[in-house]
């Protein structure tokens, strides 16, 4: 019995292991850490969710958690939003990338862009290891992880086929984008100041915050993409997301806007909101709809 114990208990510890794999983006003697208010010296890195083998179709899905760009909400808005994903087939993945404090002593733009990008190259590489498919691989930001996802989403590298980095073959851009009240625009009365000031410092030239204002990306390439929003939010405003899906239309990319009448910011998956909580449902049916085969098929959360 103590035997069985024992092996039931080896197996229960592995499987959780496996369930969270955590892998490092960058090589040791980079020596690159997340910093960011809580002044974590972890260098930046992915927790691995696979989905059960039963319901697995090849789809993945990497997931930015919110906090603007100085600490991460990677429990609501990461390991809930993997494990959601998880029941539909689709493998997860949770990023921790790099953050900034108010002395500006940690981050700014490239390195988080460089995380996301370095993130979804790492994915896309290992595809045929975790019996991913590559083309099929999308992502999804909450808030500042939003404004991040988007501008992986919107402001592609190209691969290179040739390239002597192994990484550099696979191109950044995500097969879809699902944006939960994500920060766009990083100028005028929509934008969110201090996600703005975390990602370029507290004086950024006009011209560079217009840059990363990430309506101003969009293009034919951007991928099919999913917003959602709430009318009151007054930390992120749905104007972002008006703006975003106003340049999606313009240049003909699939897209779905859904502006709840409540909620405010930073509900995640809003479990207990039986309004709020039909967004991941109708999530994965636009998914469906964008081809991916799901099992079980999506239900409506229980009332």
């Amino acid at each position: 019995m103590k035997t069985l114990y024992l092996a039931t208990l080896f197996i229960t510890v592995m499987t959780a292991l496996h369930a969270q794999e955590k892998i490092y983006l960058y090589p040791a003697s980079e020596k690159v850490t997340n910093d960011g208010f809580e002044k974590d010296k972890e260098p930046p890195f992915l927790r691995y969710f696979k989905a059960k083998p039963d319901s697995a179709h090849g789809g993945a899905i990497l997931i930015c958690p919110g906090g603007g760009y100085s600490h991460l909400a990677d429990q609501h808005e990461g390991v809930d939003v993997a494990q959601f994903y998880n029941q539909y087939g689709f493998d997860a993945f949770v990023l921790n990338y790099r953050l900034n404090d108010f002395n500006q002593a940690g981050h700014r733009y490239p390195d988080q862009y460089r995380d996301v990008t370095t993130a979804l190259r790492i994915i896309k590489m290992r595809a045929g290891e975790w019996k991913i498919d590559p083309e099929r691989i999308g992502i999804i930001g909450f808030s500042a992880g939003g404004h991040l996802a988007s501008m992986c989403a919107t402001m592609h590298q190209p691969a290179i086929k040739k390239a002597k980095d192994p990484l550099e073959r696979w191109s950044t851009r995500p097969a879809f984008a699902i944006l939960i009240y994500p920060v766009i625009t990083l100028s005028g009365a929509p934008a969110h100041n201090g996600s703005r000031e975390m990602l370029l410092g507290k004086n950024p030239d006009n011209a560079f915050v217009d840059s990363l204002s990430t309506q101003n990306r969009v293009d034919e390439h951007t991928p099919p993409t999913f917003l959602v929003y709430s009318t009151d939010d007054n930390v992120v405003p749905p104007e972002n997301g008006i703006l975003f899906y106003q340049a999606l239309r313009k240049h003909r990319i699939p897209a779905s806007l859904h502006i709840y009448d409540h909620g405010g910011h930073g509900y995640g998956m809003a479990p207990k909101d039986k309004v709020l909580n039909t967004w991941p449902w109708l999530s994965v049916k636009w998914l469906e709809r964008l081809g991916y085969k799901l099992k079980p098929k999506p239900s409506l959360p229980s009332r």
